[in-house]
This record gives C-alpha cells, sequence and structure tokens, in this order.
C-alpha cells in the first residue's frame, strides 16, 4: 500500500489556497473507506501498521487542508519556505500596535454596559480585517518570487494573531454565557 505524501496530490485537489471543501470531503471519505485499518485485518501486523499509518497521513492532510492557515503554512513549506514560528517574529511595527490595542478591547468589551454587543462588533471588526488580509495572503501564495512568498509567510503570522484573537473573543463569549 502506497499513499500520496502530497496532500493536496492525496486528495486530487489543485495545489493552491483555495480548495473546494466539498471535494475534500467526498474524497476524504472514500479514501478512509479504502484505507482503513479493518479492511487489513486478516493480513500481516506490517499492513496492518501501514493501514494505521495511512489513516493517521490522511486525517492530517485533510486538518492541514480544512484549515485555511494550517493550508497556507503547508502552501509555503512546499515552495521551501520555513514556517516555524520560532524562527520568524514579526517586524510590523503598528500591527503589533494595533493588535494591542484589540485585546484592549477585548478587556473594555467585557466590562461594558453591554458585554455582547461589544464583542460582537470586536469580532466582526476582526473578521472583517482577517479577510482582507486573507484575500492578499491568496495572491502571493501563488508566487514562486522568494521576496513575495516572505511576504506570504508575514501575513500568515498576522492572520494568526487574528485567529487567537478571535479563539480569545469566543472564550469570554462562552464565559458570559455561563454567567
Amino acid at each position: 500500500m502506497t499513499i500520496e505524501k502530497n496532500f493536496f496530490l492525496l486528495f486530487g485537489l489543485p495545489q493552491m489556497y483555495q480548495v473546494d471543501t466539498a471535494q475534500l470531503s467526498e474524497r476524504y471519505l472514500s479514501l478512509q473507506k479504502a484505507l482503513h485499518p479493518d479492511r487489513y485485518a486478516h493480513q500481516g501486523e506490517r499492513e496492518q501498521l501501514r493501514a494505521v499509518q495511512a489513516v493517521a497521513h490522511l486525517n492530517d492532510a485533510l486538518a492541514t487542508l480544512k484549515s485555511p492557515l494550517k493550508r497556507a503554512g503547508y502552501l509555503l513549506q512546499l515552495k521551501g519556505i520555513d514556517t516555524d514560528a520560532s524562527s520568524t517574529t514579526l517586524s510590523d511595527t503598528a500591527f503589533l500596535l494595533q493588535q494591542m490595542q484589540l485585546r484592549e478591547q477585548l478587556d473594555e468589551a467585557q466590562a461594558a454596559a453591554d458585554p455582547w454587543r461589544a464583542l460582537e462588533q470586536l469580532l466582526a471588526d476582526t473578521e472583517s480585517q482577517a479577510q482582507q488580509l486573507s484575500n492578499r495572503l491568496e495572491s502571493h501564495l501563488a508566487s514562486d518570487d522568494p521576496g513575495v512568498l516572505a511576504q506570504a509567510l508575514e501575513m500568515l503570522r498576522k492572520l494568526q494573531f487574528f485567529d487567537k484573537l478571535r479563539h480569545q473573543i469566543e472564550l469570554v463569549e462562552d464565559q458570559l454565557a455561563d454567567l
């Protein structure tokens, strides 16, 4: 049993930022059925182990391609860009200051007269900015120019900040719902 290492090829998808999630899910179910370890229960341990490894690879591929941030990082890795977060820091001080202000707004929203409305507005603003950045990232990921790909990596880092903030907003909403 051999399984394609490239996640895009594994699912028969073009190697690009936008993916057809319906095709991804459909192909996953088909591959999952074909590779399921139960199908190899009557074979030797070696084949059973390969089936387990193949399903683990398949699940990792699905998780990567379903997540826009993971997918962007994977595309950069395929183009030879090191995406290890510990090796790269953001150099855009204006963006970092904006992130600090957004987190202050999150703190203020919790104490607002109508925290739900304040959180809703903060989430909408955050998602709008993230979507604009994501649209720019898509065009950068299509390039093979190292300078453009370095900019794409910076955009990915910024999107990770927005994603973390979105999760923090959702946590605060959950805490408010529990009160």
